[in-house]
């Protein structure tokens, strides 16, 4: 049920690699921001902010760039009626590079190349797992210009260009008409989307912020249709295109500095439930909460963070086939479920000019299991355990 790893390919459609995720998205872009939980919409976090809160780039005294990576070890066992196994997709790397310099007369500009999100799924091997085996990725590109005023307020927009590769495919067995092979092969597409945000800072610390991030359209063109289509009659199915519509995201946060010490604390909301492909697989709104703590010694800096939120996958547990089928799609393919991550990371600061960060993200197990008998037969169900770990590296340089 390769098949149903594209749907979950495609619900993965934000984040690449595999990730500590919030549904398919990263938590947090950068190694200062994943260390507190994500949280750094009005926290700054120096170049890496810039998606994350474009508006936040003001905070950057000179010009910085920033240059780092996550390897991300997602551990992943599921298990369909007697046949179980555990996805080899088990490790993934991904880029970010980030620069920001401040222009004259309080303008601020950077740029920004970032691994968002992705999937990747391996079943091969494993017949009774539909020897599924899939991969997403997605890489934005950002170019944040913002603006500060005197009175403590600074504006940012960031116009994003979204690069998507889809690959899905599937052995599917004899009670579908098999067996053969369902791939329409790799598919590749760019979108445009738009990140706003404003931040206002009151002077003793204290500053809040607010980021809106627009939905990107991706299409690709009948790697959906193709995987989906062996299921496509059954009672129940929804009717499914080629799109997978990054989903718009909105924010609030705040964030505190006092001496040495810092918190900051984030709200978002993604918007699974109204984005093309996510909402045909029964996705739901996502809450998102993060909360972070830093300890800043000057030459070296401690953080610690937590993020949850809530579940946005959708089990159906119904008697309808078609129905059954998707939530195969969702916890074979990538069972996006992560509710909570504990993180923490360091930092040490060899000069004023340069710097590194390291930064480790825990998923907690996670364990999902739906009834498929309207599917498989009488008694059958997929159960999934889901578990994450990411390291993140980055070096930063200020000049």
């Amino acid at each position: 049920m390769k098949k149903i790893s594209i749907a979950a390919a495609l619900a993965l459609g934000m984040v690449s690699g595999a990730y500590a995720t919030n549904g398919d998205t990263l938590i947090g872009v950068g190694a200062k921001t994943r260390s507190m939980g994500g949280a750094g919409i009005a926290f700054s976090h120096g170049a890496e902010s810039t998606l994350v809160n474009p508006a936040l780039i003001t905070r950057v005294p000179d010009t910085e760039i920033s240059f780092g990576g996550t390897v991300f070890m997602p551990d992943i066992h599921t298990k369909v009626g007697a046949s179980e196994a555990d996805s080899d997709a088990d490790i993934s790397m991904i880029p970010a590079v980030a620069l920001v310099s401040h222009l004259d007369n309080g303008f601020f500009i950077g740029a920004g190349m970032y691994g968002t999100a992705g999937m990747g799924t391996d079943f091969r091997g494993n017949p009774g797992l539909f020897d599924m085996e899939t991969t997403l990725q997605l890489m934005q590109f950002v170019v944040p210009v913002a603006y500060k005023f005197d009175n403590g307020l600074s504006v940012g927009i960031a116009p994003i260009l979204q690069y998507g590769s889809l690959d899905i495919n599937y052995v599917l067995p004899p009670a579908f008409g098999g067996p053969r092979t369902v791939s329409d092969g790799q598919r590749q597409d760019f979108g445009f989307g738009v990140s706003a945000g404003l931040t206002y800072d009151f002077g003793n610390g204290l500053m809040i912020g607010a980021v809106y991030k627009s939905e990107i359209k991706m299409n690709y063109a009948k790697a959906l249709t193709t995987a989906t289509g062996p299921f496509s009659g059954l009672p129940g199915f929804p009717s499914i295109g080629d799109d997978l519509t990054q989903p718009a995201e909105y924010g609030i946060g705040i964030g505190y500095r006092n001496g040495p010490h810092g918190i900051a604390i984030d709200y978002k909301r993604i918007a699974w439930g109204s984005a093309a492909g996510y909402k045909d697989f029964g996705w739901k709104d996502q809450d998102v909460f993060s909360i972070g703590y830093q300890y800043d010694a000057g030459t070296w800096s401690a953080r610690i963070g937590y993020n949850h939120a809530s579940n946005p996958v959708k089990v159906y547990n119904s008697p309808l086939p078609g129905l059954a089928a998707l939530d195969m799609f969702n916890l074979l393919g990538f069972p996006a479920t992560m509710e909570n991550h504990l993180t923490a990371g360091f930092t040490y600061r060899f000069s004023k000019q340069f710097s590194a960060d390291l930064t480790a993200v825990y998923g907690f197990e996670k364990k999902t299991t739906a009834d498929i008998s309207a599917l498989f037969g009488p008694g059958a169900t997929i159960e999934n355990k889901h578990s994450e770990f990411g390291v993140t590296v980055q070096l930063n340089y200020r000049f």
